[in-house]
């Protein structure tokens, strides 16, 4: 079978028309956001608009919880969609609802969002204090059930514990490296080195304030980073993460930014004066435009196989080797 096209983080305004959209673009695999700050309880109700959405939308959908599922979707001609947390916050302070989680169909949890959380620190924080002794709890309760640790907005320290602390490859799902644009949730060449030696994944984000040049960032700019990476860390551990937010609201800027926590706007990695969603490059609108990042990185040169893996044949991988228990 060739292999899958997988993006590996979205946070659109998920509807029947993103989902034909996915469908159209040939996407064979989501993981998607359905926690930035929610509780439990709240998290609970958005697995339930999605429960309703794979009900109403049998043809274009369906819910993803292994590898085979990829493979499932393919074969029938749907999108297998992966649940994943930004934050910790349905869990609390409870470590036995990580495996509740995991039985509700929750396969990624990033350790922190922007801020510190119980369990490590975010990047924007001014001091990075690392894994807290629940994180490190947390993380192995995690290796045990087959939940994927995520750190694409946490600081330098606490991934690099991260990585070192859990027994199975742990995965940066939406960042670029910061020798190419120099964002706070960018990530150095020491965490990417780390992460890859130890079989980790990292996804190529695409949202705009990762970019160098922002919304101009051209696609031979991108793709020439994408093959600059694969020189350092293989490509076989690189992926795509668009962290695509369709379809969102401004307003829904303020909800990942600031969540309880404030009652001030954070504005994060936008400016004071523009807080709202920055305009996605040209060259990728939504899922129909993944093609546009296959020829670009034929483009620079990587062969056949290699897309194929950056595609979605790494994330595959890693799905097949990181879902189920240890």
């Amino acid at each position: 079978m060739k292999a899958p096209l997988i993006d590996n983080l979205q946070y659109a305004k998920f509807s029947p028309r993103i989902f034909r959209q996915m469908r159209e673009g040939g996407v064979d695999a989501v993981h998607v956001t359905i926690a930035y700050h929610e509780n439990f309880r709240e998290m609970v109700l958005n697995l339930e608009g999605w429960n309703r959405w794979f009900e109403m939308h049998p043809k274009l959908i369906m819910r993803g919880t292994c590898a085979g599922d990829v493979r499932r979707a393919r074969e029938t001609g749907r999108t297998a969609i992966f649940f994943g947390f930004q934050n910790p916050s349905p869990i609390g302070d409870d470590i036995g609802l990580v495996e509740i989680c995991h039985q509700l169909g929750v396969r990624f949890m990033q350790l922190t969002y922007n801020n510190q959380s119980l369990l490590a620190t975010g990047c924007y924080e001014d001091e990075d204090t690392g894994l807290t002794r629940m994180g490190r709890q947390v993380v192995a309760e995690m290796n045990r059930v087959g939940m994927v640790v995520d750190m694409s907005h946490s600081a330098e320290r606490s991934t690099l514990e991260a990585i070192d602390q859990s027994a199975r490859p742990i995965a940066i799902t939406h960042a670029n490296p910061d020798w190419w644009h120099p964002a706070l949730r960018n990530k150095s060449d020491e965490v990417l080195r780390a992460l890859t030696r130890a079989g980790g994944m990292l996804g190529f984000s695409i949202y705009p304030h990762h970019l160098k040049d922002g919304s101009a960032c051209t696609l031979s700019s991108f793709c020439e980073m994408v093959a600059e990476a694969a020189d350092r860390y293989g490509a076989e551990h690189l992926g795509i993460g668009s962290d695509l937010c369709q379809d969102q609201p401004d307003s829904v800027v303020e909800w990942m930014r600031v969540g309880r926590w404030t009652k001030a706007m954070d504005y994060g990695e936008g400016t004071a004066d523009k807080a709202g969603f920055p305009p996605m490059p040209s060259w990728f609108a939504n899922n129909r435009d993944f093609g546009n990042i296959r020829r670009g990185l034929v483009a620079v040169g990587f062969d056949g196989g290699e897309i194929d893996g950056i595609m979605g044949g790494n994330w595959l991988r890693f799905y097949d080797e990181g879902f189920g228990p240890a």
